[in-house]
């Protein structure tokens, strides 16, 4: 018997958004508290089980918004990024409680930080770790993740005695990040294997990818399959230099290929817009053209063979349908579209034509149309009506 990928038994992955924190790294502006409140509720309506609120050490403005947070969340966990110092955790607690709240660690992963950023040995950087989760435990944190930075190029002497450490101590997820975007699907999935030997559940496996390369999303599903729990992921995929896992894009390839991959996730899809949308609002985020998923045009063409085909069933060019992302179609009248989308419009204006005329208008409006710039459908076909009407 054929088991089909949709009958398959899927694996549920849970999703930490750190678009609160990793947004403000990258060049722009940052976020206030009260907007950082705002968009921690549009995240926690889309399904997400984490949303990471801030680094509370940082600023008073971050340990604010922590603050503020973490008495508005009702579903999702709220998380906190510390370095592996006491005083860091003890501000993050001061601001997020321990009830619903997530301590999340750096450690130093690989051999190039800790020579040549932290100046520190592998022992060190250990038995910091180590300490840190003890004490975090001990002010009564349920849960304590530790984020390996650099896990990617770090030894297997290294990420291994830093999990091993990091479990002793209390600490229940350890997120492999790979911080320089620098890893290929093969090698991140490696390593996620690796560690999930060293690690097995019920001790949570998190990913964290950038997108250097544009492989951020390959590498996070290469984890998962590799037997990662989690998914950091971004909004529209900010974040230092490329970029993060864009929750977008994991939500809808888990959407269409879940079965495939024997995973899913609860992500409202259809809302995910609407919430970056705000987002780029109140970043001043420049509307991306192309971006999957989120781009202007991501759901627009105006070649003529596609509107051709589009227009007797969207299946023939739509794989991914905008309504089920928040989107709508756009038909864009520019010079390389056909004459169907031209008879398209005055079927709909009920307009009948000569060939004659037929050409004329087809000259003008689309292969003879001056400048470069495609207009949408509707105002192509209010132009034309105007014409039309006028003779």
């Amino acid at each position: 018997m054929t088991v089909r990928p949709e009958d398959r038994p899927t694996r549920r992955v849970s999703v930490v958004d750190t678009t609160l924190r990793d947004g403000e790294q990258a060049p722009g502006n940052a976020m206030e508290p009260d907007e950082k409140v705002e968009m921690a509720q549009r995240i926690e309506a889309l399904g997400v089980d984490v949303v990471e609120a801030a680094f509370p050490a940082s600023s008073p403005r971050d340990f604010e918004a922590t603050r503020l947070i973490a008495q508005t969340l009702k579903r999702a966990r709220l998380a906190t990024f510390s370095r592996t110092t006491r005083q860091d955790v003890e501000v993050a607690v001061e601001a997020g409680g321990t009830g619903n709240h997530e301590v999340q660690l750096v450690a130093t992963g690989s051999e190039i930080h800790l020579e040549h950023k932290r100046g520190i040995t592998r022992e060190q950087a250990v038995r910091e770790v180590t300490d840190t989760v003890g004490f975090a435990r001990a002010l009564g944190v349920r849960h304590v993740s530790v984020g390996i930075e650099d896990a990617s190029r770090g030894s297997d002497d290294l990420v291994r005695a830093l999990c091993d450490g990091a479990l002793d101590a209390g600490a229940d997820c350890v997120i492999l990040a790979d911080t320089t975007g620098c890893a290929t699907p093969e090698e991140f999935g490696a390593l996620v294997a690796k560690v999930r030997a060293w690690a097995p559940r019920p001790v949570r496996l998190s990913t964290h990818c950038h997108n250097d390369f544009g492989l951020s999303l390959a590498n996070a599903v290469a984890g998962l399959v590799a037997g990662a729990d989690e998914v950091q992921v971004t909004l529209g995929g900010i974040g230092e230099r490329g970029g993060n896992t864009p929750l977008e894009e994991l939500a809808a390839l888990l959407a269409y290929k879940g079965g495939q991959y024997g995973l899913h996730t609860d992500i409202d899809t259809a809302g995910m817009y609407e919430a970056y949308t705000a987002l780029r609002r109140v970043i001043r985020l420049e509307e991306p053209r192309n971006k999957p998923i989120f781009g202007r045009y991501a759901f627009g063409t105006t070649a003529g063979i596609h509107q051709q085909g589009i227009l007797s069933n969207p299946a023939t060019y739509e794989y991914v349908e905008p309504a089920r992302f928040g989107r709508e179609r756009a038909l864009l009248i520019g010079r390389h579209s056909g004459r169907t989308i031209l008879r398209h419009l005055l079927d709909q204006l009920g307009v009948g034509t000569t060939d004659e005329q037929f050409t004329e208008l087809y000259h003008r409006y689309i292969t003879g149309r001056e400048g470069s710039d495609s207009e949408d459908l509707a105002v192509v076909r209010d132009r034309l009506a105007r014409e039309l009407a006028g003779r």
